[in-house]
């Protein structure tokens, strides 16, 4: 698996291709921590990865895989863009707080990278609502 990168993603011109660039094609269900599910549970409040989420963000002005105009409205996770485990945490790996390796995504951005179908799915989804469309029997 090659090692990806903040640098090389942001040479790529489109959203969809930085989506590509990252897709991991996992399956639901599969454990990364499992049992030691706390590991990354206590890593992701620590004050070293409070810090370099700040920076992160603001290196990403906010943006959905960093992409000009894709402001993310909500909460905002940050990525590993090459995903950790448990030795990742326990031997400090470059790869748990070093920028280069992380990228701000949306919620939605993020189950699709892990849990996403095959072809891209456009995340400027607008829903037009209509009354009564969560409580059809109050018609």
């Amino acid at each position: 698996m090659a090692i990806k990168t903040y640098s090389e993603l942001i040479l790529l011109n489109s959203f969809e291709e930085r989506f590509k660039y990252l897709k991991l094609h996992g399956s639901v269900g599969y454990d990364t921590f499992g049992f030691d599910r706390y590991m990354n549970q206590n890593f992701y409040k620590s004050t070293e990865w409070k810090r370099i989420r700040y920076l992160v963000i603001t290196r990403d002005n906010g943006n959905d895989l960093a992409f000009p105009d894709h402001q993310i409205i909500g909460n905002i996770i940050i990525h590993h863009m090459n995903p950790i485990n448990q030795d990742d945490i326990s031997e400090s790996s470059e790869f748990l707080l070093n920028p280069e390796y992380l990228v701000c995504v949306s919620k939605q951005t993020h189950n699709l990278l892990h849990y996403g179908e095959e072809e891209f799915k456009d995340q400027n989804i607008i829903m037009v609502r209509s009354k009564n469309d969560t409580t059809p029997w109050n018609k």
